[in-house]
């Protein structure tokens, strides 16, 4: 049915994606009163999807869930692909853009664990199960205690873990558990400013080929512009920082009253040292703001809390 589709959406195979992808074909085909088996889902396996044994920054880092898809696209197998946005390297490939983001889901941390209900009262060298060097980093910085372990596979796969008392604690996106329907899995719902999520954390993003007209028409009416100006100033601040997997790196952005407020931070892998920075504009001022940002922890920063290899 590929062929005679009017849009070709393309996405990774997880559950969380294929649920991202269902709610932009029901967007897409609400903006156009059109049936939503005209916008076909193309699900393309990803070199991240395949890698489960170890994390993500020791097998390349950003990019490996998305390196498949563009290729799709440039091949002309798809006409756009929905991703996480935390999941998109901060440049672009050659022939592919960020064309915009639908509405932010919550962008806080849950916290999943069947031995506390709080950071606080998790057992001394609780195990930690996280492939995520800033969840790790933040949990570490509360409780130097625990004793990190990689967990990765797909949501129901890491609850699972944390469930059957094989892992002890473990941080999902609060975002991925809403679209999910597992929200009530969540044990505790961390404080924003407390717990700095990833930087776009909550939000899918939407690739295209620049200068695709009808793909740029097709998305107008679903793009949600606060949350592109929002991830303007996380996505500038991580840009300064360079920030691959490997640095645990923490920045969100908001408006309240027209004003876009960000924060921003990066730590040690141990979590040991924070060096933290903020920011405040107008709305447009994005990108700036977030830069001003990044280059305020790069010089406050010493140069070995960035991990390059």
């Amino acid at each position: 049915m590929t062929s005679h589709a009017w849009l070709k959406l393309g996405t990774r195979g997880s559950p969380l994606a294929l649920a991202q992808a269902v709610e932009t074909q029901r967007r897409l085909a609400q903006a156009h009163g059109r049936d939503p088996e005209s916008i076909a889902i193309v699900v393309i396996k990803t070199t991240g999807d395949q890698i489960q044994d170890r994390a993500l920054s020791q097998a390349g880092g950003k990019g490996l869930f998305t390196k498949e898809l563009d290729a799709a696209m440039l091949e002309g197998a798809i006409d756009i692909a929905v991703h996480s946005a935390k999941d998109l390297p901060t440049r672009m490939p050659a022939g592919i853009v960020v064309a915009g983001y639908l509405p932010r889901e919550d962008a806080r941390d849950a916290l999943i664990s069947a031995k506390a209900a709080t950071i606080d009262a998790l057992p001394l060298g609780a195990s930690l199960g996280s492939a995520s060097l800033r969840r790790q980093a933040m949990m570490l910085r509360r409780r130097p205690d625990l004793k990190p372990a990689l967990l990765r596979g797909n949501v129901e796969t890491r609850l699972r873990k944390v469930e059957s008392g094989e892992i002890d604690v473990t941080l999902l996106a609060l975002a991925g558990l809403k679209r999910l329907g597992l929200a009530h899995r969540a044990t505790a719902i961390l404080d924003i400013d407390a717990f700095l999520p990833a930087v776009g954390q909550g939000a899918i993003a939407i690739t295209a080929r620049p200068g695709d007209t009808a793909a740029e028409a097709a998305l107008a009416p679903i793009l949600h512009a606060e949350t592109g100006q929002a991830l303007a100033a996380e996505r500038a601040f991580l840009d300064v920082l360079d920030g691959s997997c490997r640095t645990p790196i923490a920045g969100h952005a908001r408006l309240r009253g027209g004003q876009l407020e960000f924060q921003g931070c990066i730590l040690r892998v141990d979590g040991a040292q924070i060096v933290e920075a903020s920011g405040a504009g107008g709305a447009a001022d994005g990108a700036r703001i977030g830069l001003e940002a990044g280059r305020k922890i790069r010089a406050a920063a010493p140069a070995d809390m960035f991990v390059t290899r």
